[in-house]
């Protein structure tokens, strides 16, 4: 590789296979999907979408996707 880089930098990705996504590592997924599960909850037993964007300080756009997802 020397004769051919003359020195450079080579880049060797890991392999797809072994690499998992942040949120597997973080535990952020289960915390998210804790949250989401809440805030169905909640529009169920009646708060409105602008009660529950304000409690969570989630946009009324990202609101209404997890309460009209799933």
């Amino acid at each position: 590789m020397q004769k051919y880089m003359n020195g450079g930098l080579v880049y060797i990705p890991k392999s797809k296979g072994l690499r998992k996504k942040w949120v597997e590592n973080s535990g952020s997924r289960k915390i998210l999907n804790l949250r989401n599960d809440e805030i169905r909850q909640k529009f169920l037993d009646g708060d409105t979408i602008d009660q529950l964007s304000d409690r969570f300080c989630l946009s009324s756009d990202t609101i209404k996707k997890i309460v009209y997802t799933k």
